[in-house]
């Protein structure tokens, strides 16, 4: 097996992703490589060209082109589809099938971690609406949580992740404000958008003044490794869960697509967190 990867995305020159598919070939012990495509919007349809001129077997797509991916692609998978987003995607006899790993990948993140986590009395705040909140909030949605809360900036962006919603599942809308206030009554809350990513690292999208202790707080963001908004959480007593452990495992699952192998990832998440 020699497979030909890589990542589309803008700007991603300083993606962790060739290091961690690179430690995911080494560990089955197959020959690789995978490669950065960073292409500015103006370029985005000559990149496209240029990787079906490369015939991979398959590659990521990041910001801001998880969407604006889908009508290059061939046949989208049914989560893909649901979900409106691609993230990864498998070249098979020159077609290209779409598929999200990220709410998937996620899940399995913070399962590793807090497995006690799933259950239905245990009420989930989601902080953002964009392409991220939408996977996560559907794979929470699939699990026992009965409540799962989505607060955004702009109400009727929020609004849109409800065709997502399951029948089991209730789920408010919230202004920043009004979760802020009600924060108290949640156990997990998930911050999913790019607000303390650097450089802007003391950015926070709400203050946790009213974070009741041992709840779960995670943060995608995983640039730094220790957000503000985690370091405020745990100051309060909190549980934080961080955003590299995510980034670790869509990326296993997205690799098992393009190898059909499932590689451990704990090693590896030992490794990348020295990286970063």
């Amino acid at each position: 097996m020699d497979l030909k990867l890589g990542l589309i995305g803008y700007p991603i020159k300083h993606s962790l992703s060739p290091w961690i598919h690179q430690q995911f070939m080494d560990t089955l012990g197959v020959e690789g490589r995978y490669d950065l495509y960073e292409s500015p919007p103006e370029q985005l349809g000559e990149t496209i060209n240029q990787l079906r001129d490369q015939q991979l077997d398959g590659f990521n797509i990041t910001v801001p082109y998880k969407q604006k991916i889908i009508p290059y692609l061939d046949e989208l998978d049914s989560d893909a589809k649901e979900i409106g987003a691609v993230n990864t995607v498998v070249q098979t006899n020159g077609k290209w099938k779409g598929y999200n790993t990220d709410g998937a990948g996620y899940v399995r993140s913070v399962k590793q971690s807090y497995p006690n986590l799933f259950a239905p009395n245990h009420r989930v705040l989601i902080l953002g609406a964009g392409g991220a909140a939408r996977g996560i909030y559907r794979a929470l949605v699939h699990e026992a949580f009965t409540t799962v809360d989505i607060a955004n900036r702009t109400l009727e962006r929020a609004d849109d992740l409800l065709d997502l919603k399951t029948e089991d599942v209730t789920t408010n809308i919230l202004s920043f404000k009004d979760a802020e206030q009600a924060l108290s009554k949640y156990d997990f809350i998930v911050q999913t958008t790019s607000v303390g990513m650097k450089p802007n690292v003391e950015d926070q999208i709400i203050s946790l003044e009213q974070l009741k202790p041992n709840t779960i707080v995670s943060d995608i963001v995983y640039q730094p490794l220790l957000t503000s908004f985690l370091k405020d959480a745990k100051q309060r007593g909190g549980l934080i869960h961080q955003g590299h452990t995510m980034l670790l495992y869509q990326a296993q699952l997205a690799f098992r697509h393009w190898s059909g192998a499932s590689v451990p990832a704990q090693d590896i998440l030992i490794e990348l967190e020295k990286r970063l």
